[in-house]
């Protein structure tokens, strides 16, 4: 019987800054599932994002060693490979329209993205100042992106609410709205765009890839100190203190290597060195 799970995160841990992942770390992810090991990745991507990125670098579902993949920060699990979805949280449209409210009432850009498995089809709104990473998420799902009118019906479902911040901005107000929208889990991310801007993202109060690792633990039956994570950024703090071991790479925040054990960066296969100084493989 299993009785570990080895979690990891994709943009900037798995993937590496040329949109690959490195056969070090492939080679690792598939001597873990060889011990016997659960591996899962938890994403910021949606479905549709996931499986283009996958597609981009001409990946096959089946080359790539996961058990199950957490998408759009939490909200989702399905099997891998397959996608049988097996977890899901949703934000409903009266919920939807407050989150909205909040963000029009703080001229913040938004988007509001549709339930999974949909995730990449969403309405958006713009306060007309300058914000070129919103743009740049316009025009990268261009075909799926529909402006939001006076009087528009929404979703009856949502995945998340997402509002773009861009780069520079001063971000502590980001408690504040946490205290204002209280009601549902508020995640911050780096763009993995621009890599500067802010994504304040608004789900369902019980999502989050700590939340959702410890439904799948409870479900695989893995004890939570035998659960090992990697990140690099700001979504994945919760994950990363909530595993027995959490690390993260060397290209994540310093005000996160200064609380989580650091190893290589990303693009150094962090990957595996996480898993290696865990012990967890040779």
């Amino acid at each position: 019987m299993r009785k570990k799970l080895f979690i990891t995160d994709f943009d900037g841990t798995l993937l590496k800054d040329d949109k690959t992942i490195s056969n070090e770390d492939i080679r690792i992810l598939e001597g873990l599932r060889q011990k016997k090991i659960y591996t899962a990745i938890a994403t910021g991507r949606s479905v549709y994002s996931f499986e283009k990125a996958l597609k981009d670098m001409g990946m096959a579902e089946g080359l790539l060693p996961i058990d199950y993949v957490m998408f759009s920060t939490g909200a989702c699990i399905v099997e891998f490979p397959g996608g049988r979805v097996i977890y899901q949280k949703c934000v409903p449209s009266s919920d939807i329209k407050k989150i909205m409210h909040y963000f029009d009432r703080r001229k913040f850009d938004y988007m509001v993205h549709k339930s999974i498995p949909d995730t990449r089809y969403f309405l958006y709104k713009s306060h007309g100042k300058y914000n070129p990473d919103f743009q740049a998420r316009l025009k990268l799902y261009e075909g799926y992106a529909s402006p939001l009118t006076e009087g528009q019906s929404l979703y009856d479902q949502a995945t998340e609410v997402l509002a773009v911040i861009p780069g520079g901005a001063d971000m502590n107000f980001l408690e504040t709205i946490r205290k204002d929208l209280s009601g549902f889990s508020v995640i911050q991310a780096t763009s993995p765009l621009d890599h500067q801007s802010a994504w304040i993202e608004v789900f369902h109060k019980d999502v989050s890839k700590a939340k959702t690792a410890s439904w799948l633990a409870g479900k695989l039956g893995v004890n939570r100190q035998n659960i090992m994570s990697v990140g690099n950024d700001y979504n994945d703090q919760d994950l990363l203190a909530w595993s027995g071991k959490g690390f993260v790479v060397g290209n994540g925040p310093g005000s996160l290597k200064q609380v989580f054990n650091t190893v290589s960066s990303n693009n150094q296969c962090g990957v595996s060195h996480a898993a290696k100084e865990a012990g967890w493989i040779d």
